[in-house]
């Protein structure tokens, strides 16, 4: 329990020292609030996973009430672990989920696609307080890379909050939809205990550059372009796709969606009125041999590099439709997401070893503009908020240690900005704030094609494979004098043809001499398996200093 009842509690699940996986709990009394529910990325250490999901064990042992979620934006470390995580939460009581328009459209299409019946219900910019338990909300609009990005007033019994999740102040944004300064800066004079804010930018100096300036690049580029016109960005970013289909218009392209989420989100922008496309313009896939390749803009999923996604597909030649030439152009515009660097910079590699022109953010970072408020930003949104207490979001620790200093160049004392960990409870009071609890959150690993959760043993099993090999050892024993019958047969995969013969001799003999030690009838034959296990991966290390998963298999005779 809390110090003192009278207080509001802010506990991270995810985002915290890491970019993705955001999911934010505020708790009053037996109430929670959930901020986002996203995804995280495997990296390659990360063998036969996916996505990394939000650890919610705390939401599912606490006798406290969640008494609504929401998600302040469309892009998956946002958002996309509803279909993961919501039926086992809303399994515990029903709750309403809210979101703004784009937001709450792209986050039903994801969960109508993993048969989750539950809506998360469309919140308009502009409408009035939305009331969850003891906590009112509103959503003020931000500029970010995707439309309808969210900021939250959140107004408590014993004061107000403002969840700052990713933005910038793009004063030029593509789709003339603009920051809604005025409401920061009136969230600011009723008072904030705390600003909890972006700071993924913080170690850049100045302002973020607007969306507007990318438009002339686009336009030179495909001017130039002799072949295919090929763009892959994240699916959720409208306003970059809007973009390059005027300039495509312009030249004359036919624009073409290769990739599931791209058309999803490519659907879900035209329902809404966010993306026109004139009569004529767009193609499937299908009919993209009927025209020559300067004709022809396409948007190809894949900007992470990810293994089966549509661009990784015509990179290795596997794709149907879409074929890899010399005068194509191929554009990368989007950041990598911190883990993705290697399948990016191989499937860069694999495009330029076709002989096509690639252009990303290290050669060339006129097709990209960060969604995320610079240096210069993030101090304004300390100024129009005055919070009394600062804590960063969203970011890795040496990106909350540079917004930490940025506060301090406006008068902030060090203490004043909480720097924390996922699972570290912050209380907050009318007059203080304090450290808390401490939860254990651990890394819940998940399939995505199935959702089915990944085990922290399996990828240990499967890490061993792939570096030690595997050793598995089938043994005859007899189950009245416990002693192996005959040689046990020994099968290795991943060693040298020296290493394996060599090992098979050893090996069986120091098996032999162990178990022999032990004579009369078996009562524990998962201790002869522990044993002959526990053998073989000393022995292994000792003589070749590998470690292998060794798998035992015990026959009783």
């Amino acid at each position: 329990m809390n110090q003192d009842t009278k207080s509001v509690s802010f506990i991270p699940l995810g985002g915290i020292g890491d970019v993705t996986k955001n999911m934010y709990l505020y708790e009053y009394q037996d109430q929670i609030l959930i901020v986002d529910c996203g995804i995280g990325f495997a990296d390659e250490t990360m063998l036969g996973v996916d996505l990394l999901i939000p650890d919610i064990s705390y939401l599912l042992q606490t006798k406290k009430k969640i008494v609504g979620m929401v998600i302040t934006h469309g892009h998956e470390d946002h958002m996309g672990a509803l279909p993961f995580i919501l039926p086992r939460l809303l399994a515990l009581s029903p709750f309403p989920i809210f979101a703004t328009p784009l937001t709450a459209a792209l986050a039903n299409e994801k969960l109508k696609e993993f048969g989750v019946s539950t809506p998360v219900q469309t919140v308009p910019f502009g409408a009035k307080s939305i009331f969850m338990g003891s906590f009112e909300v509103s959503f003020i609009r931000v500029t970010h890379s995707v439309p309808d990005s969210a900021n939250l007033f959140i107004k408590t019994p014993i004061g107000n909050l403002y969840h700052g999740s990713d933005f910038k102040f793009d004063l030029t944004p593509t789709d003339g939809k603009k920051s809604e300064l005025q409401k920061i800066a009136k969230a600011g004079a009723e008072g904030i205990l705390c600003l909890f804010s972006d700071c993924l930018g913080s170690e850049r100096p100045g302002r973020t550059p607007s969306e507007e300036v990318l438009s002339e690049h686009f336009e030179k580029e495909m001017r130039e372009c002799r072949g295919k016109f090929i763009v892959t960005t994240y699916s959720s970013n409208i306003s970059r796709l809007n973009q390059a289909i005027q300039i495509a218009e312009k030249f004359n392209r036919k624009v073409c969606f290769v990739g599931r989420s791209l058309l999803r989100a490519k659907e879900v922008a035209q329902k809404l009125g966010y993306m026109k496309l004139k009569q004529g313009l767009e193609i499937q896939s299908g009919s993209v041999k009927k025209y020559d390749d300067r004709q022809l803009l396409i948007f190809a999923a894949g900007s992470q590099g990810q293994e089966n996604s549509a661009l990784s597909r015509i990179a290795n030649g596997d794709h149907q439709d879409v074929s890899l030439k010399s005068h194509d152009v191929v554009i990368f515009s989007a950041d990598t997401i911190p883990g993705n660097e290697s399948s990016v910079n191989f499937l860069i590699d694999t495009i330029a070893k076709k002989g096509a022109k690639v252009v990303y953010s290290d050669i060339n970072d006129n097709f990209h503009v960060s969604g995320h408020g610079s240096s210069d930003d993030l101090m304004l949104m300390m100024s129009l908020t005055t919070p009394k207490k600062l804590l960063p979001i969203s970011g890795t620790f040496r990106h909350m240690v540079a917004y930490r200093l940025l506060a301090q160049k406006l008068g902030y004392r060090e203490n004043d900005v909480f720097l924390i960990e996922d699972g570290q409870e912050v209380v907050f009071t009318k007059d203080t704030s304090y450290l808390g609890k401490k939860i254990e959150v651990r890394n819940v690993y998940v399939d995505e094609i199935t959702g089915a959760e990944v085990e922290s043993v399996v990828l240990r099993d499967r890490q061993m494979l792939s570096e030690g090999g595997v050793v598995i050892v089938m043994a005859q024993v007899n189950s009245a004098t416990g002693q192996i019958i005959g040689n046990p047969d020994i099968i290795t995969r991943g060693f040298l043809a020296g290493e394996g013969s060599k090992l098979q001799k050893g090996l069986s003999q120091e098996i032999i001499r162990v178990l022999s030690k032990d004579k009369g009838r078996v009562t524990n034959w998962m201790h002869i398996r522990k044993l002959i296990g526990t053998t073989a991966e000393r022995y292994i290390f000792k003589d070749l200093r590998r470690r292998p998963l060794v798998l035992p298999v015990v026959l009783e005779v």
